[in-house]
């Protein structure tokens, strides 16, 4: 893939930057239509016709984490950062709506109980951890500062003893696999709700996308096992149980998919977590493979923010190293005012 300055579309006069950190619904009829006036006006062609495939992996850009007034806003170093990348990203789907053939869209998608909510851990008192300000490890569960919910083990349908045994298991793989120990998050990103949607302007870029492109945009659900977190939309933080046992899969599909496309180019929240995790799986498919794919990965820099939470924690350096590290394995770091052909 080229990057270029030329070559790149108008933005359509319906997009309204002002209202990117807001919730509305969008109007799909009307919007279909002017996509279909906009595609022959400046002679979009179907995205069947591309001789290079582009697809745009766009990660976790739901309203839980996009929005300040929902659960895990990415607010990053500006205090701004997730509705500032959702601008630039709206503007770079419009200017390179020729070239990109495909959107793919992951959804973090959670219900209640699971192994990173508070219901799912309980103190001696009974009480729940607060939310983002607890992480558990091996030591905290032996010492019996936190242990499994009994209440959970009964909803969902386990023997007590089999998911304390799990959550045990669970939390020493994270520290013995490099990954960021258990945190527990405040529930977010809901089935059913409004912040697992994506962002209305974000949603409207990719719909207008689609129909100018007769390019159906590619849906991938992720995060609704309760045993294990799911950063990445191509494999879940922990893949067997105590027992060996397979409790999730990689997704082979998706990555095999990504794999054959031109270039894949990604961008979302957070940097410092699902937007990292997801690339890092991807290299490690790739160094396994041919290490020369990670030349056909870029990454929109400018269209993603880490994890920030004043006082609290704060994820920066953890995610640019990540980032440097992609860089030096060969993949592209990019500018959402980059144009693509």
């Amino acid at each position: 893939m080229n990057i270029s300055t030329s070559n790149q579309l108008p933005i359509p006069p319906h997009f309204n930057p002002q209202k990117v950190g807001e919730v509305w619904r969008v109007p799909y009829q009307q919007r279909a239509e002017e996509a279909r006036n906009w595609a022959k006006k400046h002679k979009i062609q179907p995205a069947s016709e591309d001789n290079n495939r582009i697809c745009l992996l766009l990660i976790d850009v739901q309203n839980t984490f996009c929005l300040p007034e929902f659960e895990l806003f990415v607010g990053g170093k500006s205090g701004t950062g997730a509705i500032d990348d959702n601008i630039r990203l709206c503007e770079f789907i419009y200017r390179n709506l020729g070239a990109i053939a495909t959107i793919v869209p992951t959804m973090d998608t959670h219900t209640a109980m699971q192994i990173f909510h508070p219901i799912f851990w309980v103190n001696q008192a009974g009480e729940h951890p607060i939310p983002t300000a607890t992480h558990i490890t091996p030591v905290d569960i032996e010492k019996g500062i936190w242990k499994v919910n009994p209440g959970v083990a009964y909803s969902l349908g386990y023997e007590y003893e089999l998911l304390e045994k799990h959550a045990y298991h669970y939390v020493q793989q994270l520290s013995q696999g490099g990954k960021y120990p258990l945190t527990v998050w405040s529930y977010h990103s809901m089935l059913g709700g409004i912040g697992h949607a994506l962002v209305s302007a974000v949603e409207e870029a990719i719909f207008f996308h689609c129909i100018a492109r007769n390019s159906q945009t590619q849906f991938e659900l992720k995060g609704n096992n309760p045993l294990t977190e799911n950063y990445s939309v191509l494999s879940p933080e922990v893949l067997h149980g105590f027992d060996k046992r397979p409790i999730a899969q990689k997704n082979t599909r998706l990555i095999q998919q990504l794999l054959k496309f031109d270039a894949v180019i990604i961008a979302g929240q957070a940097k410092s977590h699902c937007v990292a995790w997801t690339i890092a799986d991807l290299l490690t498919e790739i160094q396994q493979i041919n290490p020369e794919l990670a030349k056909k990965v870029y990454l929109l820099e400018d269209c993603t923010s880490p994890v920030v939470v004043p006082n609290v924690v704060d994820y920066t350096e953890a995610a640019d190293a990540a980032f440097e590290r992609f860089a030096s394995a060969g993949m592209h770091l990019i500018k959402s005012t980059d144009a693509i052909f």
